[in-house]
């Protein structure tokens, strides 16, 4: 009962400050708490300009970090919100006031429980990017080493933990509700949501990611990431490596440095394909200000708050899907939906190959630099309802960051198409990943496993055994008087090893 209170309290203050910018519409369309939509009705009619996402968009910025991060996530929620809402809220810029210089230092000597004149020659106090859970400052170590440093904001954890309440609280309550929601999966999108800003507020976490990127990426020059000072990084504070470059979207910039938006482009384009592709694992907020140019024409990325993981089949599905769909091939775009399971077996492989095509050749009958296929992905899965095809978590990240690095690649260069640049490294791929040789692979190494498992399951069949013998595990009465009723011992014998074996399995996977 607490609980409903208060989260009943803090839905009618958001409400309100959506009412005063004319955005109440979300809670309107998910029909969560009339009563408290209308009572911020009546505090507040105001109208006022824009499109609807550009109104929500200024509301969730006005409500406070938590709500700048659901914003963000909404973003890449075109199947619950639609396409033209979604990339309005893309848009939503992380960006708050930044707190003291003075607070970020004793930040950081409470973090280490040493002087900022042990840790840093140099520290500058301005903060050169401020977001909703940290800002950034420039440094400079006792060996001369420029550095970033990252700085959780004071007291931010308490401030997301209610929020972060209020917004299962909702979710809960549109899945007990409302049964047509279900199918978007709304408790688990607020949970995932939950775990990332967990993540995002354990800067340890960030800078795994960025280590792990640079391993990835340890043999192509063509893409950089900062080295990280793990002696300067904690849990509230993170040091990199100071990236020095040209802003990518600043093309203005990059030609008076005599640098090839075409080039730098087909850089990006190959670094963001082998993330998602080769390693699934990409960086989730490629926004201009997280990418630069080097003075060697190299692309340099920042920022590892929001990372992104693909597993491994399903990266060959999507590599299938962007192909066909890049060569129109509409039955194969909609055979691979069933083929990932993403859509039920019972529904009809004609008819959503019907619908492929009717989403991708308005699309892909444009220009070839106007060709987006972030946008062609958020219009499927906004006609995904009518084939009962479950949201697919993993895939709305990937959608939303496509469409920002798309929107960042035609500031680039506008005359070309960053999926196209990258067609050949695709096809490639697909060759070597489903081709017979990588089967071929795949099926000794998957052998090789099994081979590897083989001790455990001796170990297993040995402890089930005399498991039996001694009475510790016994067989049910029922199954017994099966065994003993068959006259055929053969049979009996079958059937008892197949008991065996499932016990074996239990042990082995207990």
């Amino acid at each position: 009962m607490i609980r409903i209170a208060r989260n009943v309290a803090r839905l009618l203050r958001i409400a309100v400050i959506l009412a005063r910018h004319d955005a109440l519409f979300p809670l309107e369309i998910l029909e969560v708490a009339p009563a408290v939509v209308l009572a911020a009705r009546l505090v507040s009619r105001r109208r006022e300009a824009g499109r609807p996402g550009q109104r929500l968009a200024r509301a969730l910025n006005e409500a406070g970090p938590s709500f700048i991060k659901l914003g963000q996530a909404l973003s890449t929620r075109s199947d619950l919100l639609g396409e033209d809402l979604t990339a309005d809220l893309s848009d939503l810029q992380d960006r708050l006031p930044p707190f003291s210089g003075a607070e970020a230092r004793a930040a950081i000597e409470a973090e280490f429980g040493q002087s900022m004149d042990t840790l840093f020659a140099h520290f500058d106090d301005t903060a050169v990017a401020a977001a909703s859970i940290a800002q950034v400052h420039f440094a400079v170590t006792a060996d001369g080493r420029e550095v970033a440093v990252k700085v959780l904001r004071p007291n931010i954890e308490g401030a997301f933990k209610g929020d972060l309440d209020l917004f299962l609280w909702v979710a809960e309550l549109v899945e007990r509700t409302q049964p047509e929601w279900r199918r978007l999966r709304p408790v688990e999108s607020v949970r995932t949501l939950a775990e990332s800003v967990e993540m995002e507020m354990d800067l340890r976490f960030e800078a795994a990611a960025a280590a792990e990127m640079g391993e990835n990426f340890a043999d192509d020059p063509t893409f950089n990431l900062p080295q990280v000072d793990w002696v300067r990084t904690g849990r509230r504070v993170l040091t990199t490596e100071r990236v020095a470059g040209v802003p990518v979207s600043d093309r203005t910039a990059l030609l008076a440095a005599g640098h090839d938006p075409h080039a730098v482009l087909e850089k990006a384009a190959g670094a963001f394909f082998h993330q998602v592709f080769r390693d699934g694992f990409f960086h989730g907020d490629l926004h201009p200000g997280n990418l630069f140019v080097r003075a060697d024409g190299n692309v340099a990325a920042v920022d590892f708050g929001i990372m992104g993981r693909i597993e491994r089949d399903t990266r060959r599905h999507l590599g299938e899907l962007l192909l066909a769909f890049l060569n129109r091939d509409y039955r194969r775009a909609a055979e691979v939906h069933f083929e990932a399971g993403w859509i039920p077996a019972d529904r009809s492989v004609d008819v959503f190959t019907q619908a492929c095509r009717s989403i991708g050749e308005p699309i892909l009958d444009k220009p070839q630099n106007e060709i987006s296929i972030a946008r062609l992905l958020g219009q499927l899965f906004q006609v995904t309802e009518t084939f009962q095809m479950e949201t697919q978590p993993q895939l709305l990240l990937l959608q939303k960051t496509m469409l920002v690095a798309e929107g960042t690649g035609r500031k680039l260069a506008p005359d070309a198409n960053m999926w196209f640049l990258a067609r050949p490294l695709i096809e490639t791929w697909i060759a070597d990943t489903l081709g017979p040789e990588a089967r071929i692979r795949e099926t000794v190494g998957d052998v090789a496993a099994a081979f590897s498992r083989l001790p455990r399951v001796l170990d297993g069949a040995e402890q089930a055994t005399a498991m039996l013998a001694d009475g510790r595990l016994k067989l049910h009465p029922d199954t017994i008087r099966a065994l003993r009723a068959d006259d055929n011992g053969r049979s009996s014998l079958v059937a008892l090893w197949i008991i065996v074996v499932v016990l074996i399995l239990l042990l082995v996977l207990a």
